[in-house]
């Protein structure tokens, strides 16, 4: 079903590697010019240069008509007022030539569209693409310190940005630079003093730029930041909704957010006029240079130096460099608003907390045979989470992780998944470290149900078969009906089909949980990770559940991380977790006979 979405023509390996290919590009853009956004740009469009040449060619041939219009002029003039002798017929050359130039305008302009467009919108999609595919190898725990708000607003405003900054650059940068190079090679062969005067304009232009180089950047980066922040306090905001509702705290999130708003609006509002300044300035200076060249050219014609005719030339041309100088100096906020989003598309791409798994073994099978080894792991130096630990599991067994909070339970549980890795010692999977092998593949055989159940919007069928292919609606109703959520089913009007909402918020907590079940089972793992799965489940639902997970879990290794008894006491063995080391360990009969810690735990529960 996948190839088929993706297309006949290419199978499922054939879009991942060439995924990777434009990642790889990406990424190789970025370090060749870690300090030239500018350049990373042009470089993430390798592969598209002949289309941007078309594009140019195109653009030229579009605008032809209007470079050409002042020679028109200026020779229709000069032959009406006498000051050349060419006659009626060089007239009509010069109407007939424009005309044609008008004509060809319309298919030049479908061209020139067509192959920026193709080449931009490519660049758009490949951006977000390798964005996408460099988020899911990320670690966990870069994920964990990355705000999701911040990650979203880089693939959807940053890259709009970067877009916007492409269409500048191959729309509106092109055509100033087309018009300045027209207006100046013909004011040369016309008149070298004209030109002189013109050229005069380009430091003016220049000190006016850089003087407000500096601050466009800084004011753009400082309001990037801020929307940044934005995104994710009101994407925190959202989620918080029902808990802000449920303590009556509706006023201070309020407060809280308009403080943020107020904050984009100061930012906005510093760039605003920092932007604003910039266009004046440069607007004045350049109105300026425009009245003196149409008092030196009169100067000019006056004195016999040139014809009249010209002087409409000049100032046409003149006015075409000033108009372009300053359309440029209101693009440079746009574009420094691009460069910047370029940088800060680079701080994904180029962050090296990847899940690195190449050229390491793939597991085609797994046993389920887990030994920790003299085990430590920390996510600060000086607070050990686990300590030396020493644990054997057995294939096909289930052992509940018991202990306090904050104990290492759920850190155990996130090494066997591969998120953490240990800093000490060494955790052997069949034997083998899991250092060295493929994760990816190692994964394909655990199924994992965590204490938090995660659903996205769709059907109760796509939540179950996430991940899966070629599950029949025998298999589904069989898992359905091991989860415990044949009855739930079965009352809806669409049955499997019906739409769980946003989060899955038209469930309950303990229907989301068994949905969540249902989908770690139908995966059919070797390794079963279930991270107080049934801790929102009634007592009823949670006995039924239990005694299907009894059922499903012989002959697969399970970690359970519970503190309810009656999971606890299904387990094979029971490990007890203190200080990050296992203290105890034994059947549930073994330890209450022993006596111990296990022993105090349960008395304090019952």
């Amino acid at each position: 079903m996948r190839e088929k979405m993706l297309g006949e023509s290419h199978t499922i390996d054939e879009i991942e590697e060439s995924l990777s290919d434009m990642e790889n590009e990406f990424v190789e853009a970025y370090l060749k010019n870690s300090q030239k956004p500018l350049w990373i740009l042009l470089n993430l469009y390798k592969g598209h240069y002949f289309k941007l040449f078309l594009s140019a060619f195109f653009f030229a041939l579009k605008h032809a008509c209007v470079w050409y219009l002042p020679v028109a002029t200026s020779g229709i003039i000069n032959i009406v007022s006498g000051q050349s002798n060419e006659g009626m017929t060089a007239i009509w050359h010069y109407v007939l030539i424009e005309l044609f130039l008008v004509v060809i305008n319309m298919p030049c302009n479908y061209l020139y569209t067509h192959f920026r467009s193709s080449a931009i919108r490519n660049l758009e999609a490949g951006l977000r693409g390798a964005l996408v595919r460099k988020l899911q190898q990320l670690s966990i725990t870069y994920h964990k310190e990355m705000q999701s708000g911040r990650l979203q607003s880089k693939i959807m405003r940053d890259v709009e940005a970067i877009e916007t900054l492409s269409q500048q650059l191959f729309t509106n940068v092109i055509t100033i630079l087309m018009n300045l190079i027209v207006a100046f090679v013909v004011t040369g062969f016309r008149s070298r003093t004209v030109l002189i005067f013109f050229i005069v304009c380009g430091p003016v232009a220049a000190i006016t730029m850089a003087s407000f180089r500096n601050l466009i950047k800084r004011s753009n980066s400082a309001f990037r930041k801020e929307m940044e922040s934005t995104s994710a306090q009101v994407m925190e905001m959202v989620e918080l909704i029902p808990v802000t509702r449920a303590h009556a705290l509706e006023e201070e999130e309020i407060y809280k957010m308009e403080h943020q708003l107020n904050n984009v609006a100061k930012s906005g509002y510093r760039l605003d006029i920092v932007q604003a300044n910039f266009g004046a300035v440069g607007w004045c200076v350049f109105q300026i240079f425009q009245v003196l060249c149409l008092g030196f050219t009169g100067f000019l014609a006056f004195k016999g130096l040139t014809t009249v005719g010209d002087i409409t030339l000049y100032q046409s041309y003149f006015s075409t460099i000033v108009n372009q100088i300053t359309s440029f100096i209101n693009l440079l906020p746009i574009i420094s608003k691009g460069l910047e989003s370029v940088n800060s598309v680079g701080e994904v791409l180029l962050s090296d907390e990847v899940e690195n798994n190449k050229g390491k073994e793939k597991i085609k099978d797994v046993k389920g045979v887990f030994d920790f080894e003299d085990l430590s792991f920390a996510y600060d130096a000086q607070k050990p989470v686990l300590s030396h630990l020493n644990l054997h599991v057995k294939q096909g067994e289930t052992i509940a992780l018991v202990g306090e909070s904050g104990a290492g339970k759920s850190t155990i549980l996130n090494i066997v998944i591969g998120f953490n890795k240990a800093n000490e010692g060494r955790l052997l999977i069949d034997g083998k470290d899991i250092n060295t092998i493929n994760l990816h593949s190692y994964r394909k055989h655990i199924a994992v149900v965590p204490q938090t159940s995660i659903l996205f919007s769709g059907t109760i069928r796509d939540n179950i078969t996430y991940g899966t292919t070629d599950i029949s609606d025998e298999q589904l109703m069989q898992v359905i009906e091991a989860a415990n959520l044949k009855e739930f089913v079965e009352s809806l009007p669409n049955g499997v089909d019906t739409v769980v909402g946003e989060h899955g918020g038209k469930l309950s907590g303990g229907q989301r949980q068994r949905i969540s079940i249902a989908r770690a089972l139908i995966r059919d793992p070797k390794v079963i990770i279930l991270d107080e799965a049934t801790s929102a489940l009634d007592s009823i639902s949670e006995m039924e559940i239990q005694k299907a997970l009894d059922n499903l879990t012989k002959g697969r290794t399970t970690f359970v991380v519970a503190h309810r008894l009656s999971t606890i006491k299904g387990a094979d063995r029971i490990a007890v977790i203190d200080g990050g080391r296992c203290t105890e360990i034994g059947t549930y009969e073994e330890l209450m006979e022993k006596k111990g810690e296990f022993y105090e735990m349960r008395k304090l529960q019952l």
